[in-house]
């Protein structure tokens, strides 16, 4: 759905997006009008600016460029329904306790290294705490209202969770997982020699110090998560092999199989949280879409924009 996206932002970038009606020297051109107020050009702006500081905290810088990309097109359209959903919240007089505000800050606050960095992070932006409080506030103010409109009037009923079981059954079937021991090194003789330790039965422990290995344990499942030369060689083995050395980019890998758990399907009551969470997030997306859609059709908006945002 188109407007799922959209809706999703105000959920996971509370306390993030740019703060409308700051002062400064950013452009103060007016893009849209929603109702009876107005968003403009640095709106646009700090939006992008905040979600550049938060990404940092995630990914390279052209990464976050590719994401910030991605985030202009739409950018207006997601401030014009944020807008909506707190102008509901201030009609129903939604309040924040400030205990709250103060708590959201804090949590913001351990994304950086030291208080000075996260300072430092809002002065780039030309900000203040306060700025950030009040954003959180409006913030916190549209999960309430989301919540007292939409959320806490979903219900996802058994015989739901049942048929939604029944007619995806294949989708809750686990894959068959083996658990082998590898050791790895770079000489390849010293590896062949590792190999023929195993099978004389030499613990792993044992084979990799006489080697000066590397050894430690994982877990596989077949469908491609590992190289096909490495995968084809551990689904051949029985429970007790030990395979030949492996090559991958110059290191020599010997496994050992401890273990095969064969695949089996999940029951409906093991499935049913997971069922339950997935029905209730789409519906809730779809009432979401429904609702904001709704607001829209009895609202006054006009867009202005013609320059995309920073």
């Amino acid at each position: 759905m188109k407007n799922t996206r959209l809706i999703v932002s105000l959920i996971a970038f509370a306390a993030v997006i740019g703060l409308p009606g700051q002062r400064g020297g950013a452009e103060e051109k007016i893009v849209a009008v929603v109702n009876n107020e107005i968003i403009t050009q640095r709106d646009l702006d700090s939006f992008l600016n905040f979600m550049r500081v938060q990404l940092s905290r995630q990914y390279m810088a052209g990464e976050i460029e590719d994401k910030i990309a991605v985030m202009k097109s739409d950018l207006l359209d997601r401030l014009i329904e944020d807008r909506l959903i707190l102008q509901e919240a201030k009609k129903e007089n939604i309040k924040i306790d400030d205990a709250r505000i103060t708590a959201k800050i804090e949590e913001v606050k351990k994304r950086y290294p030291a208080e000075r960095d996260f300072e430092n992070a809002l002065q780039a932006q030309g900000l203040v705490v306060a700025d950030l409080q009040q954003q959180v506030r409006e913030q916190q103010m549209m999960l309430e209202i989301v919540n007292k409109k939409i959320r806490s009037r979903i219900i996802v009923k058994p015989s739901e969770i049942t048929e939604y079981y029944n007619k995806n059954i294949d989708r809750f079937k686990t894959p068959e997982e083996r658990v082998f021991d590898s050791l790895v090194g770079q000489d390849a003789a010293k590896a062949a020699e590792t190999a023929k330790l195993l099978r004389g039965g030499k613990d792993v422990a044992a084979a990799a110090a006489a080697s000066n290995f590397t050894a430690s344990e994982f877990r596989a499942r077949p469908g491609g998560q590992l190289k096909k030369e490495v995968e084809d060689v551990l689904f051949a083995m029985k429970i007790g092999d030990v395979s030949e050395p492996v090559e991958v980019k110059g290191n020599y890998y010997v496994f050992k199989l401890n273990s095969i758990t064969p695949p089996r399907q999940q029951s409906l009551a093991e499935t049913s949280e997971t069922i339950h969470s997935f029905l209730y997030e789409r519906r809730m997306q779809e009432s979401m879409v429904t609702w904001v859609d709704e607001l829209k059709k009895k609202s006054y908006i006009k867009k202005f924009q013609d320059k995309q945002p920073g």
